[in-house]
């Protein structure tokens, strides 16, 4: 082949090959909100409102590393309610929300990336409390806590039971242990992690009735070259041990 038809061809393939990545608008950033969901994320100094290096937990750390890797900016924020913040990611674009429990009823809503960790969805009791329950029909006689906006109320809404809903899901094992509710339903281990911190120990299982998986959830609006990319990171960071390494650090 001639030098010229050399020159030719590989100006042909530099012409047809796609970019490395799509380019995004400048100054582009995704505005990243969670909440205090220990160990998922939490605020090192447990309060209800923290910013960027002052929050902490599995899932935190997982997508600090995700965003970097996918060379895409963001600012993160820990606010208070979860209500409040779910709402904000589904009406603002470019907003994303985590950890953020995957379900049928939430997947036409936003854009996912993950999973980042997995969880259980359990009823527990008060400690030395003898309730059993073996259906989530029969907790339908009970008062059942549960937080407000969370997949596990939503999901227990969704099966026409009316579940108690507290702004804050540790509420609910107060209430439980002072005999205002029968059963909390909540997320393990964040609920026996955050009842722990409170001096709440001995909760019993009477019933775990799903197994669930934590995602960042974005903005319906969110470029799909954003996701991918950040699909793309995860995945990489999953294969070479980087999840299973922070997840361990934590449990």
């Amino acid at each position: 082949m001639s030098k010229w038809l050399q020159m030719f061809f590989l100006a042909g393939l530099a012409f047809v090959a796609p970019a490395a990545h799509a380019e995004l608008p400048e100054g582009y950033r995704v505005v990243l909100l969670t909440e205090n969901f220990p160990p998922f994320n939490m605020a090192v100094d447990d309060k209800n409102f923290a910013r960027d290096d002052s929050i902490d937990g599995i899932s935190a750390d997982i997508v600090r590393e995700v965003f970097k890797r996918a060379g895409i900016d963001y600012n993160l924020t820990l606010r208070f309610p979860w209500d409040r913040i779910y709402r904000l990611t589904l009406e603002k674009p470019d907003y994303a929300l985590f950890s953020t429990t995957y379900t049928e009823e939430r997947k036409p809503l936003f854009k996912w990336v993950g999973p980042l960790a997995k969880t259980s969805w359990v009823l527990l009791s008060a400690p030395g409390n003898n309730l059993r329950v073996n259906s989530l029909e029969e907790a339908g006689k009970y008062r059942v806590g549960a937080y407000r906006n969370d997949a596990v109320s939503q999901h227990l809404e969704s099966l026409g039971l009316k579940p108690v809903n507290a702004l804050r899901d540790l509420e609910n094992a107060r209430k439980l242990v002072k005999g205002e509710i029968d059963l909390w339903a909540t997320t393990d281990p964040v609920g026996r992690f955050l009842a722990k911190q409170d001096g709440i120990s001995g909760l019993q299982t009477v019933l775990r009735f799903n197994d669930a998986q934590l995602y960042l959830a974005l903005n319906k609006d969110t470029p799909d070259e954003v996701v991918e990319r950040l699909q793309k990171a995860l995945d990489e960071l999953r294969a070479e041990g980087f999840v299973d390494e922070i997840t361990n650090g934590y449990l």
